[in-house]
């Protein structure tokens, strides 16, 4: 994780170079997302990059790119840990995370992102990644 000015950007597991190093079949699909509630004063986009295996759908990385306050760190360390307990990123989806609308939305910006891998792997026939 770095921190330059005002953005934070942070990075876990693995990119699609290194995925296809180390064996597996990556799509990697881009996601923005609010960082809590957008009816809430405050709110700033995220911007995330998922990668996951087209083969058994598992998520592999997560680079994700934020302003300061946008809690960058709590969202690239549940990522981390889908990672290590190699859940696919439609179990990340369905985690039950701490929501209250000046800091969060029922669905975590990074579920939400997600989510929009989900419905971008189904929108293509190639891709079984991100189910």
């Amino acid at each position: 994780m770095v921190k330059v000015f005002d953005i934070v950007a942070a990075r876990t597991g693995l990119r699609d170079h290194e995925a296809v190093a180390a064996g597996f079949d990556p799509r990697t699909v881009a996601a923005e997302a609010d960082d809590h509630k957008a009816y809430y004063p405050g709110s700033r986009k995220l911007s995330m990059r998922y990668t996951g295996d087209a083969v058994s759908g598992r998520l592999l990385g997560l680079q994700l790119v934020g302003l300061l306050g946008s809690e960058v760190a709590k969202r690239i360390d549940i990522a981390a840990t889908a990672i290590f307990h190699e859940m696919t990123v439609g179990e990340m989806s369905d985690l039950d995370l701490s929501y209250t609308p000046p800091l969060g939305s029922p669905w975590d910006a990074v579920q939400m992102g997600a989510q929009a891998g989900l419905a971008s792997g189904r929108s293509t026939a190639s891709s079984r990644a991100l189910r």
